[in-house]
């Protein structure tokens, strides 16, 4: 979103590229469908928040394609779409990670190696999942304002919600940390522990809290410089920053999840309630 005045504002520095709207619509879609698959397959219900992020993804990507058949005079609608869904997507995938690793210390009876208690684990963190998804949702809204002062609003409520991603996704890779190195170095003796490939699961939940960590570092310094900051005018830093990045989280789940052990899912989904 760009000045043309003090009061006023233009969606996009850019005709949003059809090309790549289509090509990551189509990503996210196949990503959708199969980790939906394999949602149904294993019954890994708390991995639904990622699925739904998969499908915000694919209608902001959408909507960003019909801006472009607007183009140079794009409409609200699509505009408020795309950048509210392809802005609050991340932490639904937050929150389907962040219930992955309770579930992973409950499995193997972990608890004491964790720094944070099983029944306040899950809790705590989807909680601050959820008020940085409101926050930046709100934020999001009143950017789509045609008030400049109401945009500038918005977009330092954003900035909030991003910090607060950042801060719980420190906190958790910090906990999941300790939490590897204290079982790698005194493993329990849960009958569970032997059996469920928990590190193989640690190290998906790493890959995608780093890719989620960068892209919400870049949006991050998107707020701080601003609508004529230089990420903002350039759309390809969303799509190298943003698409990227979280189609990675989708592939690392669908793909990692699969070749995982057929028992060890069941064993995550089925055995461990948080």
């Amino acid at each position: 979103m760009s000045s043309d005045s003090d009061d006023t504002f233009k969606f996009y520095h850019y005709d949003p590229s059809l090309a790549a709207a289509c090509v990551f619509a189509v990503l996210f879609g196949a990503s959708a469908i199969w980790h939906a698959f394999l949602i149904a397959k294993y019954r890994t219900w708390y991995f639904i928040p990622c699925l739904t992020g998969g499908i915000f993804e694919i209608v902001g990507y959408a909507a960003r394609g019909v801006s472009h058949g607007q183009a140079p005079n794009p409409t609200l609608a699509p505009y408020v779409i795309q950048i509210l869904l392809l802005l609050v997507a991340p932490a639904l995938f937050a929150a389907s990670i962040y219930m992955t690793l309770g579930r992973i210390i409950v499995s193997v009876d972990g608890e004491p190696h964790s720094l944070i208690k099983k029944r306040w684990l899950t809790k705590s963190f989807v909680t601050g999942d959820v008020l940085s998804f409101f926050i930046q949702l709100g934020g999001g809204g009143l950017m789509a304002s045609s008030k400049a002062s109401t945009a500038k609003t918005g977009s330092h409520i954003v900035l909030t919600g991003l910090v607060i991603q950042i801060v719980l996704f420190g906190l958790f890779i910090a906990v999941t940390v300790v939490f590897n190195l204290r079982m790698r170095a005194r493993p329990t003796s849960m009958p569970l522990a032997g059996s469920l490939p928990w590190e193989k699961f640690l190290r998906i939940l790493y890959n995608a809290s780093a890719f989620i960590m960068v892209r919400s570092i870049v949006r991050v310094a998107e707020f701080v410089e601003g609508f004529e900051g230089t990420i903002i005018r350039h759309e390809l830093y969303l799509y190298i920053f943003d698409a990227v990045p979280m189609a990675a989280v989708m592939v690392v789940f669908t793909c990692g999840i699969r070749h995982t052990s057929r028992s060890g899912l069941e064993k995550l989904s089925w055995w461990s309630k948080v």
